[in-house]
């Protein structure tokens, strides 16, 4: 209709027709005879594409759907729900004996079945936006499938992303506050809340911008297999964080936050157990296997609460009571288990953040009531506790000062806390403060001389500036002793003195250091920028190699050229390895940032990565023909003199290389530069073009190996094309109009 009264009018229409849709006829016999003829129909009205009618037809199908659930929820779960969600049923992992018995390389689901699937869930469960107990606990058996999809159109900016992330919050929102948590504990895989998908079963990348899932085979090689299983679960918990950032004003995310660090405080009340019953070496399996899995969780809370702390800022927090809970469960950590052993860096950045908070809200950024102070008293304990048993002496006079101003309503607030509150608050403190210390917080600190806006990250007060000298059982990095020079540019004294901690023997000092130096080149500062040999003398890490090559390009290029064509020395070779491949997906990366300033470095670039394809290793091999195949899409297939040498090395291997993954990736590269080029192949690849013809047709032949088989049926069928295009061009006719004089 044209207006609204004509729109409301069409859309009762379409909820008449459910309802008479949803009731069974007289002359049926069978209600369940009914349901089995009629619900794949309702399915198929979510598939209408037609234009005009699609959102009348999806209307009905939905208000149909939900009435059937309402009225007879075991048979429309058995009939619309089940068969609605097969497609992600059918890769989870309680599909134990359907994916077990089926070869590697199967396709479970298609891209076009696993789109339709999405787009249908979104349909019924999000736009219907019932949240009947039927419909909620149908969609929890599929979350950790959807969450995994979620987790990898993130990574591979697919369009199923934004469908996962509404059916995702659409859950949160709607569930029981206990549901919601638990079903984010099971994204973490901290419990079996959620079922996830198989093990055996991988996302492919799609070819019209979605996904597939195949069935794989089981990685024999206990390291790969523990890469793959940390990395996976490293894409999780980043995916959890951004799914959190959408659920703050709900307080959810707080929530959630607050019983990580709950579960934290649990984990360190382990460690003290742990510490003095050892695990016999003579135990059981089971009793093995239970350590094992109780010391996988515990690494999985130190990694979810020290991704929450550098992403989640402090709004994650609606109210004071919630803020209270944090700092509480903070609090009571700390007193258990004081910033020592491999959580230490978390536990001294929380505790930093949670007094930072207390102390900024006694300083007047929140307006308290009465009733607040009620709330912020049961803090009072734990700090007292706090002062009297942290061995760090700053962090124990601040503990004194927060509770002299809870306990006074802060008509008593000393001076550190007032510099707490300027940390988190981003303020610069004034120049009259006194620190603890007897130093003017204005002066210069060692790091730096700025506080940090950042909330997850800052320093709490300026006095935490000066514990690295202090104490070493205090974190210098998370907590905020080195932190400072994170924001502004510090002093080039300031500097060289985060140049000198990078070499702190104690580890967390030298994280701290390097922390802050990586980002100083993020921001560009003018003096990272000078001293900047010396930072990748110092940043050694290729994460850190990464960050200086993102930011200056051309002046680290010629560097990681050197190194990825000169491996280590005192090396395994598995070693230098990985490390030549880490290296070229920095340089690559290098490439990226070079955009069109790219063709200038061509020829070193290419080189480096033939070299590599001629490495022993056959991963750095496959690595290198890899790297080599996006180089020269990002050089735009013009490789001008040395196309020749490029074709000579893909033929070589292609035709002589023992391992079968890299026969298949010199052959993908033929596949991308004959795909590139299309039409400018006879003449770019004119000299070459009959010895890639002859390679391709041989390893059609002679090639064991199937899937590189197919790489050059694709191949010979791309240059088909294109030869038949230059050949016999399409003819195209013209009418012409010729004005005679």
């Amino acid at each position: 209709g044209a207006g609204a009264e004509a729109a409301a009018v069409d859309w009762r229409k379409c909820d008449t027709v459910a309802k008479i849709l949803a009731s069974c006829p007289q002359q049926c016999l069978s209600l369940e005879d009914y349901y089995r003829l009629v619900c794949p129909q309702i399915l198929d009205l979510l598939h209408i594409q037609d234009k005009l009618t699609v959102r009348q037809f999806q209307r009905v199908a939905t208000t149909t759907l939900l009435t059937m659930a309402k009225e007879h929820p075991q048979l429309a779960e058995k009939h619309l729900l089940q068969p609605l969600l097969a497609p992600l049923l059918r890769c989870s992992e309680t599909a134990e004996l359907e994916v077990e018995d089926l070869s590697a390389g199967t396709v479970l689901v298609t891209e076009a079945e696993l789109g339709s699937c999405v787009e249908d869930v979104l349909k019924v469960y999000v736009v219907g936006n019932d949240s009947s107990s039927l419909l909620l606990g149908s969609l929890q058996s599929v979350l950790g499938v959807v969450f995994s999809l979620y987790s990898f159109a993130k990574q591979n900016a697919s369009y199923l992303r934004s469908p996962c992330q509404e059916i995702l919050l659409w859950f949160l929102e709607k569930s029981e506050r206990e549901v919601s948590l638990a079903v984010l504990e099971g994204f973490a895989g901290l419990n079996s809340s959620v079922h996830a998908l198989h093990p055996r079963c991988r996302f492919r990348t799609g070819s019209e911008g979605g996904a597939s899932i195949a069935v794989e085979e089981t990685i024999s090689d206990e390291d790969e297999a523990l890469y793959q299983k940390v990395s996976s679960e490293q894409r999780h918990v980043e995916s959890l964080v951004e799914l959190l950032s959408h659920c703050q004003k709900s307080g959810l995310a707080g929530d959630f936050f607050i019983r990580c660090l709950k579960a934290l405080t649990c984990v360190a009340a382990e460690d003290e157990a742990d510490s003095n019953s050892a695990v016999v070496p003579g135990g059981s399996l089971l009793e093995l296997e239970q350590y094992h899995a109780g010391q996988r969780r515990k690494l999985l809370v130190l990694q979810l609460v020290a991704t929450l702390c550098e992403s989640v800022s402090d709004t994650v927090f609606t109210d004071i009571a919630q803020v209270q809970e944090f700092v509480a469960a903070t609090l009571q950590r700390a007193c258990v288990s004081p910033a020592r052993g491999p959580g230490a860096a978390v536990e001294a950045q929380t505790l930093a953040m949670a007094m930072g908070l207390v102390a900024a809200m006694l300083s007047g950024a929140v307006q308290l009531q009465s009733g607040d102070f009620t709330v912020l008293k049961r803090l009072v304990p734990l700090l007292e506790e706090l002062s009297r048993t942290y061995p760090e002496p700053l962090t124990q006079e601040l503990a004194a000062d927060l509770r002299i101003a809870i306990c006074t309503h802060g008509a008593f607030s000393p001076g550190t806390v007032g510099a707490a509150a300027d940390g988190v608050l981003g303020k610069k403190p004034g120049a009259g403060a006194q620190s603890p210390a007897g130093i003017p917080s204005g002066a210069p600190s060692p790091g730096g001389s700025r506080a940090p806006p950042r909330h997850g990250c800052g320093s709490p007060s300026a006095p935490m500036e000066r514990s690295e000298e202090q104490s070493v059982s205090h974190e210098p990095g998370t907590a905020g002793p080195m932190s400072a020079p994170c924001v502004d540019s510090p002093a080039p004294a300031g500097l060289q003195e985060l140049l000198v901690s990078a070499y702190d023997p104690q580890p967390p000092g030298r994280a701290a250091a390097l922390r802050c130096l990586s980002s100083l080149i993020t921001q560009r500062d003018p003096e990272a920028l000078r001293l900047q040999e010396k930072l990748l003398q110092v940043l050694g890490s290729h994460h850190g190699i990464a960050l200086l090559s993102s930011e200056y390009p051309e002046r680290i290029l010629p560097v990681l050229l050197a190194r990825y064509g000169c491996p280590a020395r005192d090396t395994e070779d598995t070693a230098a390895a990985v490390t030549r491949m880490k290296l070229g997906e920095v340089l690559m990366r290098v490439t990226r940032a070079l955009g069109d300033m790219v063709f200038k470095h061509r020829e070193p670039l290419v080189q480096a990565f033939l070299r590599g394809a001629r490495d022993p290793d056959g991963a750095l091999r496959a690595s290198s023909l890899s790297n080599l195949g996006e180089l020269c899409q990002r050089l735009g297939f013009q490789l001008g003199s040395i196309v020749q040498e490029v074709t000579s090395c893909l033929t070589a291997i292609a035709r002589t290389d023992p391992e079968a993954e890299v026969r298949r990736a010199a052959v993908h590269v033929v596949v991308l530069l004959l795909r590139g080029l299309s039409e400018k192949a006879t003449e770019v690849l004119r000299d070459v073009l009959r010895d890639l013809y002859r390679l391709l047709k041989h390893v059609v032949v002679a090639e064991p190996d199937s899937a590189t088989v197919l790489h050059a049926q694709l191949a010979l069928e791309e240059l088909d094309a294109v030869m038949r295009r230059v050949l016999f061009p399409p003819q195209t006719l013209e009418k012409k109009i010729v004005v005679l004089p």
